[in-house]
């Protein structure tokens, strides 16, 4: 039985963990090889011996995606190995929440590396192949998926840059897709609310306490939610894009 997905080649960054991970896999069941990409290569190789032992296949590229010519050569090794590129998923990402007053500059440089510059270079490097991927077989679309936040639409106090990194995800992709869409490349932008992921361990002691008061009385997301709406996106017919897909806890008013 033939799935949405078979025949096509897609690359995940941030895979080590969270809504990359599981994407990975709801992809590679939906038939695609998946190139693993992310800084944690230890986490990837066993993300791939579950997917491979599913009957997946799989690709493990240990990748800094803030480096432009490690993220051009994580493209470039995923064409090579599988000849092709049909879906990127731009998932790699931090959440350094707290104060701009006072706050470590080192903290807002990463975000804006990570979150920004590293969705750029992944996405300057993949788009060629995904044009051409869009002219061919077997489904003769490609998709660019970007996972932003819903911090990406409402600016709170205590995440000003964070903010500023994800309302700018949103216009590059919105200004992508009007440049890319007549072509098949599907451009769509994930908006997550609150999901129960790794990204709050990486905020400092002393904020993390308050943000995760913010969360504590609600049911949060779970990876495979987000997961679920990425697989949805891009098996969709040719005709069919879906632009933007905003998903919050049922619970979760802002």
């Amino acid at each position: 039985m033939s799935r949405p997905l078979d025949g096509t080649v897609a690359l995940v960054t941030g895979a080590s963990s969270g809504i990359g991970a599981a994407t990975a896999r709801a992809l590679a069941a939906q038939g695609a090889a998946v190139a693993l990409v992310a800084r944690r290569a230890d986490r990837l190789d066993l993300l791939a011996r579950e997917i491979n032992a599913a009957g997946g296949r799989t690709l493990v590229i240990e990748t800094d995606v803030t480096d432009s010519s490690q993220a051009e050569s994580a493209v470039e090794r995923t064409v090579l190995e599988f000849e092709r590129l049909d879906t990127v998923i731009n998932n790699a990402g931090v959440m350094l929440l707290g104060p701009i007053e006072d706050a470590p500059l080192e903290e807002w440089e990463q975000m804006i590396k990570v979150n920004e510059l590293g969705v750029l270079y992944v996405s300057h490097a993949a788009l060629p192949h995904l044009l051409k991927a869009a002219q061919s077989a077997p489904r003769r679309v490609a998709d660019l998926v970007n996972i932003s936040s819903v911090a990406g639409r409402v600016a709170r106090r205590g995440s000003g840059v964070y903010n500023l990194t994800k309302f700018g995800i949103g216009a590059f992709s919105e200004s992508l897709r009007q440049e890319v869409t007549g072509r098949h490349v599907r451009v769509s932008l994930v908006e997550p609310g609150a999901v129960n992921t790794e990204l709050m361990s990486h905020v400092r002691s002393e904020v993390r306490e308050q943000a995760a008061q913010r969360f504590a009385s609600i049911e949060r997301l779970e990876a495979d939610d987000i997961a679920e709406v990425i697989t949805f996106i891009v098996t969709r017919p040719r005709r069919v894009a879906i632009n933007e897909v905003l998903v919050r806890p049922t619970e979760q008013e802002q």
